[in-house]
């Protein structure tokens, strides 16, 4: 059978089978459609070829200056296709089982300073409904470290202002419970007394921060609005992601000496290792202060 409709056919499978979305189902194609012109170039076959082929195809790429971030993914694309492959007895082998990953750069979260974080949270204006809302759900995000997925997803019965704190179902269907501290809660508390009823309009939900139509709101929305809070405050967009605020908590905990164990708590960090990160982010930080302001540099 011909590269590309091999391609093709492990494409449609293989959305149908993960339930891939259509932009993840398009960056695998991309990625294998390149490795299929390479083969035609190379008078070669994806039922025929072998390792020394595959490694020859990425060596073309590392010379051509392609990031090994590129090239990670490219591998991953190639291996779900030749387990696909093989799976369906188009082959006998898994040419890229050998195959090693690229050693990636560590990559530091993108954080704010303690300043930039004051700006956006004082960027709402507050005689707004929706503005109210997105004041309290920033307030609460930086507060408690929460996922912007668990924030969105905060129900009623899950969250005690009176006590000031937040249960969590985090990755895992692992529970937390997280304090949300006296700024924080009397920002949720103004909300549910007066903006939160406005929303719903007489409907019902469970949900704490319920969208204009009284849903639930989507994690993409909620990055929309703080983009838009982030741009009043006059902040570079490229020091912000999805999970700006969770970095931020993390990173000004640590700054201001808490303990690792705990900040895995709060964050709901399975391993260590994982919220180890926010001990380098501080380093770095104070590493840059250093060279600012010592006058030895």
């Amino acid at each position: 059978m011909k590269n590309l409709a091999l391609i093709d056919l492990f494409l449609n499978e293989y959305w149908i089978e993960k339930g891939l979305s259509e932009n993840t189902v398009q960056s695998y194609r991309l990625d294998l459609t390149a490795l299929c012109d390479w083969l035609d170039k190379n008078d070669l076959s994806l039922e025929t070829l072998d390792a020394v082929d595959l490694q020859g195809f990425l060596g073309e790429r590392l010379e051509k200056g392609y990031k090994a971030t590129s090239t990670a993914r490219m591998l991953s694309a190639m291996r779900k296709l030749f387990q696909y492959l093989y799976r369906e007895k188009y082959r006998v082998d898994d040419p890229s089982a050998v195959l090693s990953s690229p050693k990636l750069p560590s990559r530091l979260p993108k954080y704010l300073t303690e300043q930039q974080v004051s700006d956006l949270l004082n960027t709402p204006d507050v005689d707004v409904t929706l503005e109210l809302r997105d004041k309290a759900m920033l307030e609460l995000l930086y507060a408690t470290g929460l996922r912007v997925t668990e924030l969105v997803s905060l129900t009623i019965e899950n969250m005690s202002v009176k006590q000031g704190v937040v249960r969590v179902i985090g990755k895992g269907n692992k529970e937390r419970i997280v304090p949300m501290g006296e700024e924080a809660a009397y920002w949720v508390r103004q909300f549910m007394l007066y903006g939160r009823p406005v929303l719903l309009n007489g409907q019902s939900s469970d949900v704490v921060f319920p969208s204009q139509r009284a849903q639930q709101m989507t994690r993409q929305t909620f990055w929309h609005r703080v983009k838009h809070y982030a741009i009043l405050a006059d902040i570079d967009a490229d020091a912000l992601s999805p999970h700006v605020l969770r970095h931020a908590f993390a990173t000004h905990l640590v700054n201001h000496g808490a303990d690792l164990r705990v900040v895995q708590m709060l964050l709901g960090h399975t391993d260590l290792s994982t919220t180890q990160i926010y001990t380098h982010v501080a380093k770095e930080r104070l590493k840059r202060l250093h060279e600012r302001f010592h006058p030895r540099g």
